[in-house]
């Protein structure tokens, strides 16, 4: 939901809409959870579930929704791709809850937004049983809402979306219901050092995949915002500011670093910082084997140890024969992609097995 968010915020002023969204998954699925779509009134359709294969009839029970006001949960399994059913052809299943939202939400979902823009963690809790109910849960929040709030917050703090409530309760307990918890976790983060072409393309990658990019570079002539399409743009010694950022506990697991200074002044010191991080999620540095091998010796000159080099990823990128900044940028985003699902790099028509994990 968090890419049709703000078409949501500026249809709801003029009217009801239908928003429909994935709330559970099984096996391999073009979409994950939390994927939605919007079908106005006059039948203008916006985002999308799974890449063309229940649009059409996901649109049908919105104009039934919009019409009746009722909320619909359609299942859609595997169909195969010469039949007439409505289904996937991947070979999963997915539901998808469809209700009627109105201006009254508005409010929440203000905040919700609000929330996003500060980077702050935060979810939206969907009754599906009955009439849809909605609560905003923050960390903070300990209020009870229908028995289903702490797996709720548990939910909020590991950072995934789920289905929770609808389980035996206590004779003397209510019951309760199945709950769809949509989790907005801030953005993982890529911080690139250095200012040049190659992170200038980095940026736009990076920022194409979601990521919250920071640049950061010592030179106040080069790193400059109208440079560079990154979130924020900072004038440090790289190093330096790393060091500031772990220690602020702005780094975590989800975290990448990528170093392409050329530079031993800016690189050496950058990469001995990121090494130390223990949560770091990806360590890159880009050059030459050349280059690569006289940093790793300076490295452990500075006091790296070898199973910190295990963790670096230099020269940084899988073999595509990148050239150019922007073929380099897609060949370090394919190694970023593949190490953080743990997938192998090579082509699928070699691999046996899911597509999907």
């Amino acid at each position: 939901m968090r890419a049709i968010l703000g078409q949501l915020l500026t249809l709801l002023p003029h009217g009801p809409v239908a928003l429909a969204r994935v709330v559970d998954t099984t096996g391999p699925s073009p979409r994950e959870p939390g994927a939605a779509m919007i079908v106005t009134e006059s039948g203008e359709v916006h985002g999308s579930l799974s890449g063309g294969c229940v649009e059409a009839a996901v649109v049908a029970s919105a104009r039934e929704v919009l019409d009746g006001g009722y909320a619909v949960i359609d299942r859609f399994g595997y169909a195969d791709s010469d039949g007439p059913a409505v289904g996937l052809t991947c070979g999963g299943e997915i539901e998808v809850f469809v209700e009627r939202v109105s201006g009254e939400r508005l409010p929440l979902l203000a905040a919700l937004r609000q929330r996003i823009r500060e980077g702050s963690p935060v979810a939206v809790a969907t009754t599906l049983d009955g009439a849809p109910e909605w609560k905003l849960l923050t960390p903070g929040d300990r209020e009870p809402w229908h028995g289903v709030d702490r797996d709720a917050r548990a939910l909020l703090d590991a950072g995934g979306c789920g289905v929770v409530g609808a389980d035996e309760c206590a004779a003397d307990s209510p019951p309760r219901p199945r709950t769809f918890v949509q989790v907005f976790a801030a953005p993982a983060r890529m911080i690139l050092a250095g200012a040049n072409d190659f992170v200038r393309a980095l940026s736009r990658t990076g920022r194409s995949l979601g990521y919250r990019v920071t640049v950061v570079d010592a030179r106040e002539t080069f790193a400059t915002s109208a440079r560079f399409p990154a979130h924020e743009v900072v004038v440090a010694w790289p190093h330096r500011y790393l060091a500031e950022e772990q220690q602020s506990g702005r780094i975590d697991q989800r975290t990448v670093v990528c170093v392409l200074t050329h530079d031993a002044k800016f690189d050496v010191p950058a990469l001995l910082t990121a090494l130390s991080c223990p949560r770091i999620g990806f360590v890159g540095a880009l050059g030459s084997r050349r280059t690569h091998a006289e940093r790793v010796e300076r490295l452990r000159a500075a006091g790296v140890t070898e199973d910190q080099l295990e963790r670096l990823r230099s020269p940084v990128g899988l073999d595509l024969d990148a050239r150019t900044p922007d073929e380099t940028a897609i060949s370090i985003a394919a190694q970023i992609l593949a190490e953080r699902g743990g997938a192998s790099g090579l082509p699928l028509d070699r691999i046996d097995g899911p597509i999907h994990r």
